[in-house]
């Protein structure tokens, strides 16, 4: 009786070990290949390719929109500074803020350590050093789950959340451009905050040609623009040992205001929200130092900040990215000179 009890307990399990080899599941790679197949033919993209680097193992398509020079591959060990959009396949998340945040400047190697958006993961650091390659180069990448966010995805709130989190298993689709040189040199070379900047005037109707443009390439201010829209009438002139007064707007260049006086006002409790606030010349940024250098009190100033001059490759905390241009209008109100 022990025997044949044995020996039906040793079928079964032969026909359950059986039963689970031949199951039909996909594993991951097949299951992020036939997402992104999908998608493909569900949007009707055409001219991707499939990253064959390392024996075809990343999963990854992609397509060059624009191809950079050709002259230095980049190396995970370089400085890079790029600006991306990003988006989940089934769109409960998307970024497209290519004017702040959505900007990288680092190591290439330190890509997948995350960034100020949802986005920066490793399928993303090998797109772009095995297929994208050289600064300058714009690219449509399509990166699989698995070195995305992964079965966990990324994120917080409820799975039906739109854009505060990616779903497991969700592969990505990204725009990324990979900056070959952001600093305006000379009318030739003018850099991508000179574009940025030149794009938000377009968009916005903003008259370029009556700003002061500084592009002397030994001064610390060029590619700045700025505009004296009311001349001061004040005797003070503001130079950097200057204290002032003023009311102030900053803007990112999709037109959002991330501070100005009226904000500062309201969260000091101050009624009068048109109280000028008080600075000291050498404390504010080096684009409003350049462009207000000289001013008196009753200036009104319109200012186009490339990102050197702003906060840099830095950025200030989780409100001003990395590498972002931005506008600031100012009106001095006093100026105190020691």
């Amino acid at each position: 009786m022990k025997q044949t009890l044995f020996t039906l307990l040793l079928i079964t399990s032969i026909g359950l070990i059986s039963c689970r080899k031949t199951r039909n599941d996909p594993n991951i790679t097949q299951y992020d290949q036939t997402q992104i197949q999908n998608y493909i033919n569900a949007n009707g993209l055409t001219g991707m390719q499939r990253d064959m680097s390392n024996g075809d193992t990343s999963g990854i398509y992609y397509q060059i929109l624009s191809q950079g020079s050709t002259s230095t591959p980049l190396q995970y060990s370089d400085s890079v500074n790029f600006v991306l959009s990003v988006k989940s396949f089934d769109g409960k998340y998307i970024n497209t803020d290519t004017l702040n945040l959505a900007h990288f400047a680092g190591l290439l190697g330190h890509v997948s350590n995350g960034g100020s958006i949802i986005g920066f993961t490793k399928g993303l650091q090998y797109a772009i050093y095995n297929v994208m390659k050289y600064k300058g180069t714009r690219a449509r990448i399509l990166v699989p789950s698995r070195v995305a966010y992964g079965v966990n995805g990324v994120g917080t709130g409820s799975s039906s959340n739109t854009n505060s989190r990616v779903l497991g298993n969700q592969c990505l689709d990204y725009y990324v451009n990979v900056i070959s040189n952001l600093n305006y040199v000379d009318a030739k070379t003018p850099g991508y905050d000179d574009y940025v900047i030149n794009d938000y005037a377009k968009r916005n109707n903003i008259q370029l040609s009556t700003y002061t443009h500084l592009t002397d390439i030994t001064d610390r201010g060029r590619g700045l623009y700025y505009k004296v829209t009311k001349a001061g009438t004040g005797t003070d002139v503001l130079d950097l040992t200057s204290s002032f007064t003023a009311t102030y707007e900053g803007k990112w260049l999709n037109g959002a205001t991330f501070d100005s006086s009226e904000i500062q006002n309201k969260n000091s409790g101050i009624t009068d929200l048109t109280t000028p606030i008080p600075f000291t010349l050498n404390s504010v940024v080096a684009g409003v130092q350049e462009a207000l250098m000289g001013q008196t009190a009753g200036a009104s100033v319109s200012i186009l900040i490339p990102s050197r001059l702003g906060y840099g490759k830095s950025g200030n905390g989780s409100t001003i990215g990395p590498n972002a241009c931005l506008s600031f209008d100012f009106t001095i109100a006093t100026v105190t000179n020691p």
